[in-house]
């Protein structure tokens, strides 16, 4: 977990309404994608958005204009109106916002085309006051963040990278527990896309062993209570093989090569805050209990023996558990249990 670089603002009332980052224009062209979607298959007349809007008929074409600069397919035509025939793979809020069920995660959404680091951009946010639940999302990173110092290769409108900001009610030392809360999360939305992910500890999710997601949590915290939690995910979704590095490509892979088509990255990511948002309620209530026996069941390391790699040693045993803190469990030749709470583990083979 990584330290604040200085103490944060005091944290926001937690009444703040969920809200969308918007702008008029952006209100006005969701009203108009909204319209058009209701329509269906069938035109709608300009002058009928025109009155819906309270716009001039020729606000409305600059508007329609405007959408179709960002990708939106809308035929026009004389005497029938407009019609919405396809809309561009983003992850804008006139894509995520409507497919969202949540009450707070992804409702305050920053979406950027092109950003260095979502955690750093959440970061920044959150210090300056951002709610629970607001996510910074990227097309693209030029300087994604892994664990321990790595990059994250984020080529540009292929996946999906972000980062959600969290201000839970823990002390500090509990922090690490919302790193297994998102693998969960991440890990059950890759199955209902019907993938075949697993939790490689400590937050990796994998698809037949080789990686599709990764998740960096960092915090801002005083010795007895969290001002925030900033946990960035990187999920593969449509990458091939050509943009992972050559040194990768033997262990890295996308859920559209897994599943063997393209996914569609708004629905995705809609299901993904949701179920996240789900999980974070379900500790927040009820503890780590649960967290602790869903991530056991999906866990790729669990009953495996593996090389773990620390900052005291490289060292082999079996994985047996993960603790009620979610530290990883480890037996030794010599039968004594290494408690492990950070470093990289490679799983070798299964238990005999």
């Amino acid at each position: 977990m990584a330290p604040a670089p200085r103490p944060p603002p005091p944290r926001p009332p937690r009444t703040e309404a969920a809200r969308l980052v918007e702008t008029p224009e952006l209100t006005q062209d969701a009203r108009i994608l909204n319209f058009l979607a209701e329509g269906g298959e069938g035109f709608i007349s300009g002058e009928a958005l025109s009155t819906r809007l309270g716009l001039s008929r020729t606000a409305v074409w600059k508007h329609v204009e405007a959408l179709r600069v960002k990708g939106y397919r809308i035929d026009a035509v004389p005497a029938k109106g407009y019609r919405l025939v396809g809309r561009p793979d983003r992850l804008s809020a006139l894509e995520v916002h409507p497919l969202l069920a949540t009450r707070a995660v992804g409702r305050v959404l920053h979406h950027h085309d092109t950003i260095g680091s979502t955690n750093a951009a959440a970061f920044r946010l959150a210090q300056d006051g951002a709610g629970h639940g607001t996510v910074v999302v990227a097309e693209q990173q030029t300087a994604g963040k892994g664990r321990r110092g790595r990059a994250w290769v984020s080529p540009p409108n292929l996946n999906l990278y972000f980062s959600a900001i969290l201000r839970p009610e823990l002390p500090p030392q509990r922090a690490p527990e919302l790193t297994l809360v998102a693998a969960v999360a991440l890990a059950e939305t890759l199955r209902e896309a019907g993938a075949d992910a697993a939790i490689k500890w400590p937050n990796d999710v994998q698809i037949s062993g080789r990686k599709v997601a990764g998740i960096l949590t960092e915090l801002s915290a005083e010795p007895e209570r969290v001002h925030f939690v900033i946990v960035g995910v990187g999920v593969n979704l449509n990458s091939g093989e050509e943009h992972f590095p050559e040194e990768l490509r033997a262990t890295a892979t996308s859920l559209a090569l897994a599943l063997g088509r393209p996914v569609a990255r708004a629905p995705f990511a809609a299901a993904l805050w949701t179920r996240l948002e789900t999980w974070l309620d379900t500790y927040l209530a009820t503890g780590f209990d649960a967290v602790r026996t869903r991530w056991k069941a999906l866990s790729s390391t669990l009953g495996v023996q593996v090389r773990v790699r620390t900052d005291r040693g490289d060292w082999e045993g079996f994985a047996e558990d993960i603790d009620p803190t979610g530290a990883l469990m480890v037996r030794m030749a010599d039968g004594h249990v290494e408690r492990v709470l950070a470093g990289d583990v490679e799983q070798l083979r299964p238990q005999r």
